[in-house]
């Protein structure tokens, strides 16, 4: 927050202000070297770690500074938004690095100041005094030193002279944390990130005041003056000493009346129509040196002063008394909550006189908050809603998570309306969502504060999968300084809740408003609710499938086939390093019976099998969800079901499988029809000419590595429809001969800079029949319950080996031999190549029939020679098992993975495919792209022998892992586990249910 961007206005840029001449400083050199040498020791480096996302912070770990203001209680000042308003876990580190754990006291609600207690007896080797405060000491001219962790620099020192003390409160975000009705100190000291909450001291040793923000182009300091700290601190110095061995939460009381002020100048105040017998008594009743008064800033809806004050008012008395500082104004505001005070202002310069109710401002700032489907909400507090100009405690979306992402609902969302119900409290959103079942969907209305007149409404699907927790109420404990996590739900009975289906239709009018508001495609979001019977008239479904006359035969015959496919990837489960969480595309119905259909996508469409699918008809307007069946390893496509029975009678009549013609191959200037769906299920189609039908793919790994196609030859057309647009391509008939799939790709630039692509071609639908046909009459593999039959699913043999084409000519040049040479041309007249190794690692499908070996003849260097090479079998399965410990997530590596070429031979099974924000690992640098390869000394060559040797490690106990890095390259860390906000848990699919299920390996 330090190098946030402070806002300027006009008045600021032109401040020009004449001080009186200074005094002679009369410190010396010596002097401050006294007094850093006293101070240095009682400076500390605070790591702190937002666990989760809560009110203005967002999760993650950042460093800090804090000063000893309390040596025998063992307190720790710093900043509120380095206390954080949610759950922290922080560190503190003293200068000769012995490093205790703090726990947060208290977070002052308003103004950037709070407080961290440690316990004295754990500093067991260094000498350091507390730093006294000293309020009153702070004058213009006044030189300063402040010293801190800057810019991640263990012990700076900047020196500086405070320039003015009566600054307006910086504003650093529209949206985040600001500071307001109180003044800030200014002086020419840059300092940058790191240095929040660093002691501003005076010659003497003593703090003056409290760093608290920057601006870096101006290389100017904020400070904030230290006359509320000082009633903080005395409270919680009391609160400790009436509790004999253990702290204990410390109420300190503050008054507010959810009203902004600002100081503004007498020239300003009579511009505001300011009497000029008020500003008499004003002055007369004032120091001299007060150059101003309060004027009313902004005013928040449905508190005290709503309605009563407005922006513009002059504030001339409280309770009788002139009152032209915040530190008065505040004062009695806090010594009067739950009591009125009387307000006397000048409005356009007639008087008027308010009593107000004061405030308590804790009362305002939430300290519980629900966490369902990886989301964060809680009652919005005071300071967002005094941004957002919203009332105090309506349900504030803090973090969307997956279900509502999903749902298309930001970040500061406002959420009025859920399952039909109005929503004004957290608790009235929990006793709906406890009536919910798996897979309902209800929709939500919303309002966010960019566009606060007009709600907008979504769907939202309830987690058919245990992607995430049961959802869970997270409570601050002042006395143990966590946040106590308890299940929100009560066990309800989960039954499908009626009306479902017949709100969803109601709420699909509005739903596409927020598209530009969340920067994703457009969303058409639904899942497993309950069936839907379709009791049109069968004649409007015929005229569904003939709605456009105009199309080629093969549109006609294709466009009953086509399904729209969007995919949802959970948070908890992007495994096998997918880089997006949302996908669009189009898909063929390649099966379609009375139990089952299947629809064959490529696999940048569905990429993995832990995802979220939804299937719109083009044949039939329904949306159903989908389960992914078959992820073929190597080539570029996946295999999706249906159940056909929720299609209801009239769809499943409607919709039909596409004819498949694998032979003859498409041969090069065949006359083809490319036919797709556009965004609005609309077919499309062109007519094209094949300009290649077997050409090479060379896609270079990505720098996450994840699935790219190999070892495939596949179909270019002279025209087509861009390379977001995929179909299928027929012959004149209508009959399937190709998929037009889009294949992912990653363009590298200079640099380390890099950006994802995609590009599509055409995919011969042999390659798919093979699998089909086995899928359909029972193959080896292991059972898969699809639509509650349980079907063996193929196998597919592989040769772990990345080949590319090379001409005969090129070939020649290497001393391939002419007789060789016939040979192939003979074989193949068309390609006239021969396959070259590019990489030892995967792909070649086989009969299941056929010997586990091949026997090869290969040409290396100059000589010809036979070998035996073994071959692998994979199923179709993808990834089914992800463990998360600590934060990061652990899965097998995945073939892209070991397509690269390298494992560490001390173990390969552990491998780190993602990490969390504000996780132990985000904390320690534990991030992805490594194997994890021995924990506390004890190797861990895969995921169970991990799981044994983390489940004997306690929370809050140092781990030390030894990892191997993509590049080979080891290292050793240490880390801190923390089961209390991040428990160990795993999720797995399970073929006997086709559900992917959630555990609890360790927790507290």
């Amino acid at each position: 927050m330090t190098s946030s961007p402070e806002k300027l206005g006009a008045k600021d840029e032109l401040c020009m202000e004449i001080d009186p001449p200074l005094g002679e400083n009369l410190a010396t050199a010596e002097d401050w070297r006294k007094a850093l040498q006293k101070v240095v020791p009682a400076v500390v480096v605070l790591r702190t770690t937002a666990c989760r996302a809560f009110d203005t912070e967002s999760a993650g770990a950042s460093y800090a500074t804090g000063f000893v203001v309390d040596k025998r209680r063992g307190i720790i000042l710093t900043n509120r938004h380095v206390v954080k308003p949610g759950p922290v876990v922080a560190e503190a580190m003293f200068v000769n690095r012995e490093e205790v754990p703090v726990h947060p006291i208290y977070r002052d609600p308003v103004h950037d100041f709070g407080f961290f207690r440690y316990d004295p007896a754990a500093v067991q080797f260094l000498s350091y005094e507390e730093i006294p405060l000293a309020p009153d000491a702070a004058c213009v001219g006044l030189e300063i030193r402040v010293v801190g962790n800057d810019s991640g620099e263990k012990v700076s020192i900047l020196a500086g002279t405070l320039a003015r003390l009566d600054r307006d409160a910086p504003h650093y975000k529209k949206d985040g944390y600001n500071d307001f009705n109180t003044f800030y100190m200014q002086a020419a000291s840059g300092t940058k990130g790191g240095s929040s909450g660093s002691p501003v001291i005076d010659w003497q040793g003593r703090a003056v005041a409290l760093n608290a923000g920057s601006k870096s182009s101006s290389a100017s300091a904020f400070f904030l003056p230290l006359e509320r700290v000082v009633r903080a601190l005395s409270f919680l110095q009391k609160g400790r000493d009436s509790f004999q061995d253990k702290w204990e939460a410390v109420t300190i009381l503050r008054g507010t009346l959810q009203a902004t002020f600002l100081h503004k100048g007498f020239d300003e105040t009579r511009r505001l129509g300011l009497q000029s017998e008020t500003e008499q008594l004003v002055r007369h009743a004032s120091p001299l040196s007060e150059t101003g008064m309060l004027v009313v800033d902004s005013v928040v809806p449905g508190g005290p002063a709503h309605k009563l004050l407005e922006p513009g008012d002059v504030l001339v008395r409280m309770n009788k008394e002139v009152t032209t500082q915040f530190l008065k104004m505040e004062s009695l505001l806090d010594d009067s909550v739950g009591q009125n005070v009387e307000l006397e202002l000048e409005r356009g310069g007639k008087p008027f006189t308010v009593q107000l109710p004061v405030q308590d401002l804790h009362s305002i700032t939430p300290n519980y908050f629900l966490e369902v489907s990886g989301a964060v909400i809680h009652p919005l507090s005071y300071q967002q809603a005094r941004n957002f100009r919203f009332q105090c405690g309506l349900v504030y979306v803090s973090e969307p998570g997956y279900m509502l992402y999903r749902a298309g609902v930001p970040k500061h969302a406002i959420i009025k309306k859920f399952a039909g119900e109005e929503i004004s409290h957290l608790e009235d959103f929990i006793r709906v969502l406890s009536t919910l079942s798996r897979g309902a969907r209800v929709p939500l209305e919303y309002i966010s504060y960019t566009d606060r007149h007009r709600r907008k409404s979504v769907l939202v699907t309830m987690d058919r999968h245990e992607w995430y927790a049961a959802p869970e109420i997270y409570t601050r404990d002042d006395n143990s300084g966590l946040w106590i996590g308890k299940p929100a739900l009560q066990a309800v009975s989960k039954q499908s809740v009626n009306g479902v289906i017949s709100m969803e239709t109601s709420s699909k009018t509005e739903r596409d408003q927020d598209e530009s508001e969340c920067g994703i495609k457009k969303r058409r979001v639904t899942e497993d609710g309950p069936k839907v019977d379709n009791h049109e008239d069968p004649r409007s479904q015929e005229d569904a499938i003939l709605r456009d006359p105009h199309g080629s035969v093969a549109e006609r015959e294709i466009e009953p086939t086509l399904v729209m496919f969007e995919v949802f990837v959970p948070s908890s489960c992007m495994l096998d390093g997918v880089h997006s969480q949302h996908f669009f595309g189009t898909g063929v119905i390649v099966h379609h019976s009375e139990n089952m259909g299947l629809v064959a996508v490529d696999k940048n469409t569905v990429t993995i099998s832990a995802s979220d699918i939804m299937l719109s008809f083009a044949a039939f307007p329904v949306e159903i969800p989908g389960e992914v069946v078959f992820l073929h390893p190597v080539h570029n496509y996946a295999l999706v079901a249906y159940d056909p029975s929720a299609l209801g009678a009239a769809g499943a009549s409607a919709v039909r499988a596409a004819q498949l013609l694998p032979e003859p191959a498409l041969r090069r200037g065949d006359s083809i029809y490319l036919v797709g769906l556009s965004r609005s299920l609309q077919a499309t189609s062109r007519k094209s000419v094949v300009t290649n039908p077997f050409a090479a793919l060379n896609i270079s790994s990505a720098d996450s590595p994840r699935y790219r196609a190999t070892n495939m030859e596949v179909i270019e057309l002279d025209t087509d429809f861009g390379s977001s647009f995929s179909g299928v391509l027929t012959d004149e008939q209508g009959r399937v001969k190709a998929i037009w799939g889009s294949f992912s790709t990653q363009l590298k630039y200079g640099g380390n800079s890099s950006e994802d692509h995609q590009f599509v071609r055409g995919i011969p639908i042999y390659t798919i029949t093979q699998i089909l046909e086995k899928i359909i009459s029972g193959a080896k593999g292991q059972p898969l319950l699809i639509n509650g039959i349980k079907r063996p699913m193929p196998l597919v043999r592989i040769l772990e080996v990345e080949l590319y084409p090379t001409l005969l000519s090129k070939a020649r040049s290497f001393g391939l031999s002419d007789h060789w040479i016939q040979v192939l041309v003979k074989q193949d007249p068309v390609r006239r190549q021969v396959l070259r190794v590019k990489d030892a690692c995967q792909a070649l499908d086989l009969c299941d029939d056929m010997e586990a070996n091949l026997e090869l003849t290969v040409f290396r260097q100059g000589l010809e020679i036979d070998v035996l090479v073994g071959t692998d079998v994979r199923d179709g399965n993808g990834t089914t098992r992800v463990i998360n410990w600590c934060g990061c997530f652990l899965q097998d590596p995945h073939p892209a993975v070991r397509a690269l070429g390298f494992l560490p031979d001390e173990g390969h099974g552990v491998y780190v495919t993602r990490w969390s924000h504000g996780s132990p690992v985000h904390r320690y640098g534990l991030y992805a792209l490594q194997w994890i390869v021995e924990v506390n000394g004890k190797p861990t060559p895969d995921l169970e022998a991990f799981v044994n040797v983390t489940k004997e490690i306690e929370n809050g106990e140092f781990v030390r892992i030894k990892t191997v890095h993509l590049n080979g390259k080891p290292r050793v860390l240490t880390l801190k586990q923390d089961l209390h906000y991040w428990p160990t848990w795993e999720l797995r699919f399970d073929p006997d249910t086709a559900m992917w299920q959630r555990k609890i390996i360790k927790s507290l």
